[in-house]
């Protein structure tokens, strides 16, 4: 097979560099908006309830869900990857922009604003899933790959919600300025990257996705994926409004409540693929995610604000245990040829996540309280990792990251 233009001439470490700067970029741009999520949407023309926040942050994630194989099946087929990447960076700063200028000089309906949002995820997912395939895609060990990845992941949530909550602070919609500008940046460094895309691969994108279904082991990190992110959303939409309601404090606070998950879950990602290449990624994914969902429901028991911080840096590093791992197991089990497809399942499994993190996270506060939302939660964390066991205990993951059946 002919290696792709660039491929020969690019470095492997330059690569994954650039790609978590991407990666980095995008969560960063995403999570801004959290922590002053409320007067954000009340200055877009909603309510400042939680039912308004909740669609807003829906709008976006449903695109992912809708699009995400989209673009991993395009850029299999096409057998290229940057041309996607830089595509989406900017059209998703198009959209933050969009959302940050329009309200100056349009009196827009809210309807208005949730159809930008769609359209903003649906070019934002393009940038940060290839960017993920691209990853997989590099030599240097899944784990290590994958933990730079989830450093990435973390570092931009981490930063972006202490930042985001100081932004609202000034203005509910320096958020969006800032995540539009930070798209815009990145588009540059794309163009550094080598394409190693395993050339073209199915004949069309029925075939590729139908390709998903020749390796029904991906269900596992499917699983995980959507388990994780659900609680990732329901700490950026009810965890929220709970610590602002609870303990009385404002954006700037929540965002520093916030941040105690993100900087530990940033800072651990690495190392912690790095050690589920050694020790295999059984024990990491599921014994670590039956504590992290222990860890949660312990965060909605804390009666002060400083046992709540105490838990939310606990869920942080249980998270971390978790994630690299996850997405590792992706790498081990995907066909070459079908990268893009896999992670793009992977991506639509962690959006449904959100979704559903918004969604049960949101009705179940509204309807019962903060705290049985809690137990919602992490018990379906603990749930998901006693019902995949046996599956991990019936095959076979070998530490250097390839999979076989026993």
């Amino acid at each position: 097979m002919i290696a792709p233009v660039g491929a020969s001439v690019s470095s492997p470490r330059r690569d994954r560099v650039v790609l978590a700067a991407v990666v980095f970029v995008v969560l960063l741009a995403q999570v801004l908006l959290y922590p002053g999520i409320a007067d954000l949407v009340a200055a877009l023309g909603a309510s400042t309830d939680l039912d308004a926040s909740m669609w807003f942050l829906v709008a976006e994630f449903s695109a992912f869900v809708v699009c995400a194989s989209l673009w991993g099946a395009a850029s299999d087929r096409a057998g290229r990857r940057v041309p996607f990447i830089a595509l989406g960076a900017t059209g998703g700063a198009a959209g933050y922009l969009g959302l940050a200028a329009l309200p100056a000089v349009v009196d827009l309906a809210f309807a208005h604003v949730l159809l930008i949002r769609v359209l903003q995820g649906a070019m934002t997912i393009a940038a940060f899933s290839l960017s993920m395939t691209m990853l997989m895609d590099l030599p240097g060990g899944h784990g290590k790959n994958m933990g730079a990845a989830g450093i990435a992941i973390g570092g931009g949530t981490a930063t972006g919600a202490p930042l985001g909550g100081q932004l609202a602070t000034l203005d509910p919609l320096a958020p969006l300025w800032v995540a539009g500008v930070l798209l815009l940046a990145v588009v540059p460094l794309v163009g550094l990257l080598g394409d190693r895309a395993p050339g073209e691969g199915r004949g069309s994108l029925r075939e590729i996705l139908g390709g998903l279904t020749e390796t029904p082991a991906l269900g596992l990190p499917f699983a995980f994926g959507f388990i994780d992110r659900m609680t990732a959303g329901f700490f950026a939409l009810v965890g929220t409004f709970y610590f602002q309601e609870t303990f009385g404090i404002g954006p700037a606070e929540t965002g520093i409540v916030l941040g105690m998950f993100f900087v530990p879950f940033a800072l651990l990602q690495y190392p912690m693929g790095v050690l589920s290449d050694r020790i295999g990624r059984t024990l990491p994914i599921v014994v670590g995610s039956a504590c992290f969902g222990g860890a949660i429901v312990l965060v909605g028991l804390a009666p002060t604000l400083s046992l709540a911080q105490a838990g939310m840096v606990l869920v942080g590093v249980l998270g971390a245990l978790v994630s690299p791992a996850t997405m590792a197991l992706v790498t081990d089990l995907a066909n070459e040829s079908e990268r893009g497809a896999s992670m793009a399942g992977f991506n639509i499994a962690g959006s449904m996540g959100f979704l559903a993190g918004f969604l049960v996270g949101g009705t179940v506060a509204d309807a019962y309280g903060y705290l049985a939302a809690f137990l919602v939660v992490g018990g379906l964390e603990v749930l998901i990792a006693a019902v995949c066991l046996p599956l991990f205990l019936r095959i076979e993951i070998p530490v250097e990251g390839t999979f076989r059946p026993e």
